[in-house]
């Protein structure tokens, strides 16, 4: 099966992350079929939502280690920035339903949705400095406006996890729910019965006041993010992960 399987219910493409056995940790091959999925629905008339979900276990480990490590992403070209950048100017409302992790681009992704519902077993995390990394996604710029710095840096800076209701207080997140995919697609089916225009350009309005600030630091994080990606920092950290991914 794919590991991205793709569905149309109403006028909502769902768009499920479909690799359990890997707890849906994304590969180059993944971010480009969602991509290509969210740039295809952005101009079709017939889709009017779109809702990203992952299992009950697992959103997403985030990004496959070993793939990662082998076919690291090259800048504007990788499918990874290609996907953020998909996401990021997508012009229908996205929502995502969120069990289980959440892990960084898992995390930082729910930043571009409009809507997100969790699980009470959802945890998040962007442990980007703890691999020798930086943000990416523009989460630098949008976790901080959502939380406030001093709250951002707390998480960043030492890459703790967070609950479902520390995300319900931090504003990620609308609501804490048993079964996310449910709400979502409530949610979804409602949106979708809204003037699809008004809907698209109350979407652009809400988001115009940074949606070039955060292209731009979507572009600075991808390049600080692959710099860092090949010093030794990073390769050591990663190998500490390993390490302690293989004892325990």
């Amino acid at each position: 099966m794919s590991d991205i399987l793709t569905s149309v219910s109403g006028s909502t493409l769902i768009l499920t992350l479909n690799r359990p056995a890997k707890k849906n940790a994304l590969t180059p091959q993944m971010y480009e079929v969602l991509a290509n999925a969210l740039n295809n629905a952005a101009g079709d008339f017939a889709i009017r939502t779109v809702v990203i979900s992952g299992n009950p276990e697992a959103f997403t480990a985030g990004n496959d280690i070993f793939d990662f490590l082998n076919t690291p992403p090259t800048g504007p070209e990788s499918p990874v920035f290609a996907f953020l950048m998909a996401l990021h100017d997508f012009p229908k409302p996205l929502i995502a339903a969120v069990a289980g992790n959440a892990v960084g681009i898992g995390t930082t992704l729910l930043l571009h949705c409009d809507l997100v519902f969790a699980a009470p077993n959802a945890l998040f995390s962007m442990p980007f400095v703890t691999l020798g990394l930086v943000p990416e996604g523009g989460s630098s710029l949008l976790f901080p406006r959502l939380v406030g710095h001093v709250k951002a840096s707390e998480v960043f800076l030492t890459g703790r996890n967070f609950d479902a209701t520390e995300a319900l207080e931090f504003g990620l997140i609308n609501a804490i729910t048993e079964d996310p995919l449910v709400m979502a697609m409530d949610f979804a089916t409602r949106i979708g019965e809204q003037p699809p225009t008004s809907v698209i350009n109350t979407k652009a309005l809400l988001k115009s006041g940074h949606h070039q600030a955060v292209s731009m630091v979507i572009e600075a994080e991808s390049e600080l993010f692959r710099l860092a990606l090949e010093s030794e920092e990073a390769k050591q950290a990663f190998m500490k992960f390993l390490s302690k991914k293989s004892l325990g």
